[in-house]
């Protein structure tokens, strides 16, 4: 059984390397191209007033990535380990890890318990509620599709900014990067074809990646596939989108890689 890894670079062939060296047959295939977006500008006017937010919620590594590769060189790394700098919100570790390199003090963010598994709004909510005081303000870092607004299909984030504003907090957005579909060549599209009948099992990491798969392959059957998601929401996109069996896992590698051994 060949696994397909969905996510994007580089993180896609991150993790085909990891599932080959638990001894899976993964393939990378990656379903969301990220670029930037918004003008550099416009990203320098929130890092100079980013001491005015309580707290700074970035949705993924990408994100990182962006928001801080369009900092003045003058206020990174040292807004970030200053006492007046704000919270730095992450779902998941590998945001975690990227905040890290960017030279947050690990001691300034907040994430969901690693050890329980569920990195995604809900989670961090819980552990950041105590922190949202009426009156403050909350800046999401975040991408957006590239043929929609800056708001569509962030349910995850909207949750998270809806229960700060029933808190009595502000919040801004600032979107850094774009989520485009792939350009295939025939012979990626053909194999993408094959994977759709020959018993490849899908990991899906992102709902946004199972509508990309969907404008690559226009019309394509999948009743016959078989998926992974790592979330309630990826798995009903992925039945939505016509996946004859779809399973739940956790998003932690080892989960992921049980899994799929289990579906094996």
């Amino acid at each position: 059984m060949r696994v397909i890894v969905t996510r994007p670079e580089p993180e896609c062939s991150q993790w085909v390397r990891a599932m080959v060296a638990h001894g899976l047959d993964a393939t990378a295939m990656p379903l969301i191209v990220l670029c930037s977006a918004n003008d550099a500008a416009t990203v320098h006017g929130y890092w100079r007033r980013l001491t005015q937010y309580r707290a700074v919620m970035f949705v993924s590594g990408a994100a990182v990535q962006h928001f801080f590769s369009r900092c003045p060189a003058q206020e990174a790394p040292p807004i970030a380990g200053r006492v007046d700098s704000p919270r730095f919100w992450a779902t998941g570790p590998g945001t975690i890890s990227s905040l890290v390199r960017q030279g947050v003090d690990p001691a300034r963010i907040d994430a969901p318990d690693v050890d329980k598994g569920q990195f995604d709004s809900e989670a961090l909510w819980a552990v950041v509620q105590a922190q949202a005081q009426r009156g403050q303000r909350v800046l999401i870092v975040r991408g957006a599709d590239a043929a929609g607004p800056a708001m569509a299909h962030g349910a995850g984030r909207d949750w998270l900014a809806t229960q700060l504003e029933q808190s009595g907090v502000g919040v801004d957005f600032v979107v850094v990067y774009q989520r485009c579909p792939p350009s295939w060549s025939d012979p990626e599209r053909r194999h993408a074809q094959a994977a759709a009948r020959d018993g490849s099992l899908w990991l899906f990491t992102s709902s946004q990646a199972i509508a990309h798969l969907s404008v690559c392959l226009p019309g394509q059957v999948w009743a016959g596939a078989r998926a992974i998601a790592t979330h309630a929401r990826i798995a009903q996109a992925a039945r939505e989108a016509g996946f004859g069996v779809v399973w739940e896992s956790r998003p932690r590698m080892g989960d992921v890689v049980a899994s799929i051994e289990s579906a094996g």
